[in-house]
């Protein structure tokens, strides 16, 4: 199949990857562009997989102020080198992600910063309300699993669907960046500031 610039040009307007890859994510499905976009999607998340011990200690510190001042996000992420601070990707990353925190107000960045304690309680509350509804309790523990990935697409930053297209969540445009930038990107920390809540 004979795998034209257009479609190759398309394919990197969808995915914002490299010219080359998308030329050979097209030859590798056929020409097919939806199966391009997946094999493209799933190149990034074993790419971002590989990086996850390398070093990321540039980045940089977005803002986002929503309601006429009401709402206020402070958002750091962090990558490996300055080049990809700098670059249009990254930098759009993280004022989507600052915007995000915004709207969503998640409570952590990721699973593992839910606190022991937080976790613990959800748990009971969570055994609790299975077992008032009467269920076997051979089938508790897989109720309890699937409410709790519910509670951390609630609460958890990465966990969290996109607001502006909940297809994906965070954690998946975080992938995206990285395959996009050859990079290492971490969502660090935030802190969300809402006119008049208590303190």
């Amino acid at each position: 199949m004979q795998i034209t610039s257009a479609d190759v040009k398309k394919l990197r307007d969808k995915t914002g990857v490299g010219m080359m890859d998308c030329k050979k994510a097209l030859e590798a499905c056929g020409g097919d562009f939806n199966k391009a976009v997946e094999y493209l999607r799933k190149k990034g998340i074993e790419v971002a997989g590989k990086r996850s011990g390398r070093q990321a200690s540039q980045g940089m510190v977005s803002s986002y102020i929503h309601l006429g001042g009401k709402v206020g996000v402070l958002v750091e992420v962090n990558c490996e080198s300055d080049f990809v601070a700098k670059s249009e990707n990254f930098v759009a990353f993280v004022k989507d992600v600052a915007m995000h925190i915004a709207a969503a107000n998640p409570d952590w960045v990721s699973r593992d910063d839910v606190p022991n304690d937080v976790l613990d309680k959800e748990k009971e509350i969570l055994k609790e309300q299975a077992l008032k509804s009467g269920k076997p309790e051979k089938v508790i523990e897989k109720i309890i699993e699937g409410r709790l990935t519910k509670f951390y697409a609630e609460r958890c930053l990465l966990d969290q669907p996109f607001v502006k297209d909940t297809d994906k969540t965070i954690k998946q445009l975080l992938d995206e960046l990285m395959a996009k930038t050859g990079e290492k990107c971490v969502v660090k920390r935030f802190t969300r500031y809402q006119l008049g809540e208590e303190i």
